[in-house]
Order: structure tokens, then C-alpha cells, then sequence
């Protein structure tokens, strides 16, 4: 269905006023952030309806931010927007997500690899204690605190690529799978597993051993066969997009 209507939304006077008074692009920028956090995090799934009506009653503003935003959203790949059937959050096939889970496998190896070509005290350092706080967070916390430690792990091994162009294809690349990633760390065995994965990964890089750095994160990532269809196993169908003909 279109969403289009006659009239804006009614909007309370004050926060009206401080609409207006701020730049449009900047208010777009807010409400962009605020929606791609939440399809991010899940809280808007793929495939979910965006009312750009019932979004300007939400932040209170006039639908010119609000289509600016989900244009912004649009340009991210993160909403679709099809003519005379709306906005919605943007769903990938399986091949989609299976391609992209393998390039980030493969430049994740390749930062590994030069986190070991130029490891330093300060990188092992920084390293133990993004292990230690994978190891804090397994223990002591839940599946949030852990996904929040292992982000951070590998974090540490971007900077420590000292590969700018690289770390910031990943990084791009893990935005656009994140929504369909909610579901990696569900068990203690799954945490436990991981947490294995980190240390060895770890030695690895902290010994300078490119090659075996290298082929533990590749093993790390699921992009294999075993590990995607363990993947693909929880996450519900109705989330991907039919595969083109």
C-alpha cells in the first residue's frame, strides 16, 4: 500500500517549534540513526512495514525529515522503498547473506594476518584485555554482555591490522549482515565455543604466526558450509527475500 495522506500529522506546538528550529537535515540525520540503530538491534526486523505517517507522529516532526531519512536508510541498503507498496526494512536472499558472511571471512582473515605481521607489546596487550573481558562477559554475564566483549575482540584486531581501507570494509560489510546475526551467541556452548576460537586466534596474532592467525579467524566466521547451515538454521525464513530467478 502507498503511504500517502492528505494532511501532516498534528504535532505539539513545542515540539513543533523545536523542529523548526533546528536544521531539517539534521533532524533527517537524528531520525536515520534512531531507525538504524533499531533494525540493527532487531527491533525492526527485515521486512517490516516503516508508515512515514506513523513516524512523524512518533518524533513529532512534519514527513519531509522522515522521507529524507528513510532515503538516507534507502542509500544504506538497511529499507527498501518500492513504488505503491511502501517502505520497508530491507530483507537480503540466503545467497546475498552467504556472500557477504564470505567476504567478511576472507577480510577478516587477511586482518588477522597483518594484526600478525605487525604485532607489537602495546597490540598484545590490548589484546589480552579485550580476551579477559570475553572471558568476564562468558562467565559472568549473558548472550548481550558477551556479543557487546566479542564486537570489541575483534575490534582490537582492526586497529591492530593498522589497515584503515580494511578495517572500514568490515565494519561496513557487518553493518549490512548485523540483522540477520542476533541469534550467534544463544547458548553457553555457543559462547564457549567462541571464547575457544578468541584464544587460540589470539596466540596466534600475539606470536606473530600470519598463517595459522590467518585460518583461525577464517574457521572463526561461519562462512563455511557446516557453519552457515548452522547459521541459516536459526534464523526464521520469512526474514530472507526470495532468491531472484
Amino acid at each position: 500500500m502507498e503511504h500517502t495522506i492528505d494532511h501532516e500529522p498534528a504535532l505539539d506546538p513545542e515540539l513543533a517549534s523545536a523542529d523548526d528550529s533546528r536544521p531539517r537535515g539534521g533532524r533527517a540525520t537524528e531520525i536515520r540513526a534512531a531507525l538504524q540503530e533499531e533494525i540493527e538491534a532487531g527491533k525492526l526486523p527485515p521486512g517490516s512495514p516503516l508508515d512515514e505517517r506513523a513516524l512523524a507522529v512518533r518524533f513529532q516532526v512534519s514527513r519531509t525529515p522522515v522521507r529524507e531519512a528513510l532515503q538516507q536508510l534507502a542509500a544504506r541498503n538497511l529499507v527498501r522503498i518500492a513504488p505503491r507498496q511502501g517502505v520497508t526494512v530491507a530483507r537480503l536472499s540466503i545467497s546475498q547473506v552467504r556472500a557477504i558472511m564470505e567476504g567478511i571471512g576472507e577480510l577478516e582473515a587477511t586482518c588477522a594476518k597483518l594484526a600478525a605481521r605487525r604485532v607489537d607489546d602495546p597490540l598484545r596487550r590490548r589484546i589480552d584485555e579485550a580476551l579477559q573481558a570475553c572471558q568476564d562477559a562468558a562467565v559472568e554475564g549473558g548472550t548481550e554482555e558477551y556479543s557487546v566483549a566479542n564486537g570489541q575482540f575483534h575490534e582490537v584486531i582492526y586497529e591492530g591490522s593498522r589497515n584503515t581501507f580494511l578495517a572500514g570494509l568490515i565494519r561496513d560489510a557487518r553493518r549490512q549482515i548485523l540483522r540477520y546475526r542476533l541469534r550467534d551467541f544463544i547458548s553457553k556452548a555457543q559462547i564457549n565455543q567462541s571464547l575457544q576460537d578468541h584464544r587460540k586466534i589470539a596466540r596466534a596474532i600475539q606470536d606473530g604466526d600470519e598463517a595459522a592467525a590467518g585460518h583461525l579467524m577464517l574457521l572463526h566466521v561461519p562462512s563455511g558450509s557446516t557453519g552457515f547451515s548452522e547459521f541459516l538454521a536459526r534464523i526464521p525464513m520469512s526474514l530472507f527475500e526470495n532468491e531472484p530467478d
